[in-house]
């Protein structure tokens, strides 16, 4: 969390431009604010938050008939490949 904080001025100082310390301040928060809200860095959007679509991809819970054939694809590929021993 960002916090954004000011110096106090005295209501009678002034700055180079000849404002008041108080619509200096005000410049200096809303300067401050505008360049934190609108920064385009922002790491808590990029954090992970559980798995990704690959290994949601890898881990896919696979249907019974999908099993089936995947056992029979498996069984003829070992039944045309020598054992290796």
């Amino acid at each position: 969390m960002t916090t954004i904080t000011s110096e106090s001025f005295s209501a009678t100082a002034t700055n180079r431009d000849g404002q008041s310390g108080l619509v200096a301040g005000f410049r200096a928060f809303l300067r401050q604010f505008f360049i934190r809200a609108f920064d385009p860095y922002r790491p808590e959007l990029h954090y992970m938050r559980g798995p990704g679509p690959a290994w949601r991809a890898k881990h896919k819970a696979v249907s019974p008939a999908v099993q089936s054939m995947l056992v029979e694809i498996r069984a003829a590929k070992a039944q045309r490949s020598p054992a290796h021993s």
